[in-house]
């Protein structure tokens, strides 16, 4: 079924940590609906989101899942999301296809890692928020004491809209809804307290209420979806997965308060990537506009990129381009998703999340537009953690290097924090992620779909060099070999950048010295040694070069003169000027049980770890904060498992370069030197 208005449609992303109940919930929700007759159950791998056959091996959610839900005359369309912080790209870009991110808590767990992160997330996509209370059934929890922690953490505006009810079997209304027994808080109390707080961003209803008139529910809901915008209000909803209490009222809920396409704040649209802010609206008759925010690779079906239209309509024989590209292709199957099945549809409005099929141009994060005056307009781009944790990958057989280069470019694509680097001066080819887990996961990936495989390895840290002093250099190239010569000179100084600014080149030149044309050559030689480093092999940054005097000769001045002439004078000034290693520090959270937290924090400090800070957790867990060299965290996703029983998880993104230890740095340049000299002989 198509949605025949963009009013009719919903879309919700359920994010939150792992174990918080996200699949199940779905399963409950959709049974709720009349979609299927029973949920189905992660043992016996019968999810509709979780369809891939690594999920149902790990009983867990590995990429993000589209279901869709009719119901009582709305569209549902729910984005379910892993709550693995390996996996948390793909839920990052489900969230931005959604007008309502849905975090999900484990009643029993509580506030986790992945809730402080995703809450912080939803808000900076300016998405509309709820909490989903899921697990209320579960023994020893005390709702209220959670409730109370969530306002803490998360603000006074998170707010119960319904309240668990007859032992925990259903939930009770506190919205439209003033009185009735609960098991937990006060049903009237939280009445008054949400119903202040929605009315506070309109003022007619504001001083309707303090004369005590009645206010009707139409007029509570624009100042409810008013609310829900401007981040005043995070509604904190009540479910039971297992048994279904709260999931019926859930979905009540989203059709009456939820807002559609055309009422969730606009999407961040803009002409270039930081050019002026445009506005997409929900107009079915409008060009299209259409961001593709998933892209799947199936050897047997093909590319399939998974679509969120935000203006226009599409339908089979549309001509749509992909970004700037002016070559456009035509839909010919337009499909709606759930879980594995592709529905094949006739139209899509405004709101309508879609896929299409075999368009080969399709990438992540590409617009689809119908028209030129489109061109170059981009969706403002997810801000994804980068991913630190690397591999060095080779062909297992020899002849199976181009399989494997394909098949790691397919699972590229699919996942925009997954990287593959190929490092050519050392033969070497990396894959990051986020962790040790979204590797195997991607490797194991790669052997199931593909039939690629790969021996692993550590790879080399990127390390970076710079230099810590002005100094000058010079250099003159002379070769005579019978017939036309080469000659170049060129003398060079170099100053340090602030870190994070990179290179800069420029000519101070005059006289003729060294003629224009050849300035470029100079330049040419000076970035060959930025790429290959210039003390311990590994690429420079944070430095000026100024070419300021040179000679040249009007026969033998070639441009090969005054690459090798510009090369050996900056590499002539780097060596005066205090080269340095640079390495990369990586912001480090790391949660453990609390008996193990002294165990963790002597082994991060004994990886010249700076602990920046502790935070208790519910359940017996602390969370550490520490900046810790990317170099001495190899072995760490095993050490954390012994030290933790397997109950320690971490998550790391890149901070900053700075200075290693002089000691660390003659090591480096030794056996940089020593492989250098062991290629040569």
């Amino acid at each position: 079924m198509s949605a025949n208005e963009t009013g009719d449609i919903r879309n919700l992303a359920l994010v939150g940590h792992t174990g918080a109940g996200k699949t199940s919930l779905l399963e409950m929700l959709m049974v709720k609906a009349g979609v299927q007759g029973e949920p189905g159950s992660l043992e016996r791998g019968t999810t509709v989101s979780d369809y891939d056959p690594l999920e149902k091996a790990y009983q867990h959610s590995l990429e993000s899942a589209l279901a869709s839900i009719d119901h009582d005359g709305v569209h549902i369309n729910i984005l379910d999301t892993p709550g693995d912080p390996d996996f948390r790209g793909q839920a990052l870009s489900a969230m931005a296809a959604a007008e309502t991110a849905a975090i999900v808590v484990n009643a029993s767990n509580g506030i986790e890692m992945s809730t402080r992160r995703l809450m912080r997330r939803a808000r900076q996509r300016r998405l509309c928020r709820i909490i989903i209370i899921n697990r209320i059934d579960a023994e020893g929890i005390d709702l209220e004491e959670l409730v109370a922690a969530i306002r803490e953490e998360f603000g006074a505006q998170c707010l119960p809209i319904n309240l668990p009810a007859e032992n925990y079997s259903t939930v009770r209304d506190c919205f439209f809804k003033s009185d009735g027994q609960t098991d937990v808080l006060s049903l009237a109390e939280a009445h008054t307290e949400i119903i202040d707080q929605v009315i506070e961003t309109d003022e007619a209803l504001m001083a309707k209420y303090l004369e005590g008139e009645e206010i009707s529910p139409d007029e509570l809901h624009d100042a409810f979806e008013r609310a829900l915008r401007d981040g005043h209000l995070v509604p904190i909803c009540f479910t039971s997965a297992l048994t279904g209490a709260g999931c019926g009222e859930f979905l009540r809920f989203c059709k009456r308060l939820l807002p559609s396409p055309a009422e969730g704040n606009p999407p961040p649209f803009r002409k270039g990537p930081d050019g002026e802010r445009v506005e997409a609206r929900p107009d079915p008759e409008a060009h299209v506009l259409a961001h593709v925010f998933k892209v799947s690779n199936d050897p047997y079906a093909g590319k399939l990129g998974i679509f969120r239209l935000y203006q226009g309509t599409i339908t089979p024989d549309t001509q749509l381009y992909v970004g700037d590209s002016r070559k456009a292709f035509k839909v010919s199957h337009l499909y709606r998703i759930h879980g594995k099945e592709h529905i094949e549809i006739e139209r899509a409005v405004p709101g309508d999340i879609c896929a299409l099929a075999k368009v080969d141009d399709i990438h992540y994060d590409a617009l689809l537009h119908d028209s030129h005056d489109e061109d170059h307009y981009y969706l403002k781009p997810v801000d994804f953690p980068q991913p630190m944790f690397g591999l060095a990958v080779e062909a297992t057989t020899r002849g199976s290097e181009q399989k494997v280069a394909s098949a790691l470019a397919r699972l590229a694509e699919e996942d925009p924090c997954f990287q593959v680097e190929h490092h050519q001066e050392l033969n070497e080819t990396v894959i990051r992620g986020l962790g040790e887990m979204h590797l195997r996961i991607m490797l194991e990936r790669m052997k199931q779909r593909f039939g690629a495989e790969v021996n692993t390895r550590t790879p080399r840290v990127a390390y970076r060099e710079t230099i810590t002093r002005s100094a000058e250099g010079h250099y003159r190239h002379k070769k005579q070999t019978g017939g036309a010569g080469q000659f170049g000179e060129v003398f060079m100084r170099v100053r340090p950048l602030a870190r994070g600014e990179g290179f800069s080149f420029r000519s101070e030149v005059v006289g003729g010295a060294i003629p224009t044309g050849l300035i470029p050559a100079v330049e040419k030689g000076v970035r060959q040694v930025l790429e290959e480093g210039a003390v311990a092999g590994y690429p420079m940054q944070d430095i000026e070069a100024v070419v300021y005097d040179g000679k040249h000769h009007p026969v033998d001045s070639k441009e090969v003169a005054f690459v090798i002439a510009g090369r050996r004078a900056f590499l002539d000034a780097v060596h005066n000027a205090g080269p340095q290693v640079l390495e990369p520090i990586v912001e480090l959270e790391v949660t453990v049980p609390d008996a193990a937290m002294g165990d963790v924090t002597g082994s991060l400090a004994s990886k010249r770890a700076r602990i920046q800070g502790t935070d208790s957790l519910r359940g017996g867990f602390t969370s550490i904060s520490a900046a810790v060299p990317l170099s001495a965290l190899t072995d760490f996703p095993t050490e954390l498992k012994s030290l933790t029983g397997g109950e320690g998880r971490y998550t790391m993104s890149f901070s900053h370069y700075e200075a290693v230890p002089g000691n660390v740095q003659k090591e480096i340049v030794e056996a940089f030197k020593q492989g250098e000299s062991a290629g040569e002989s």
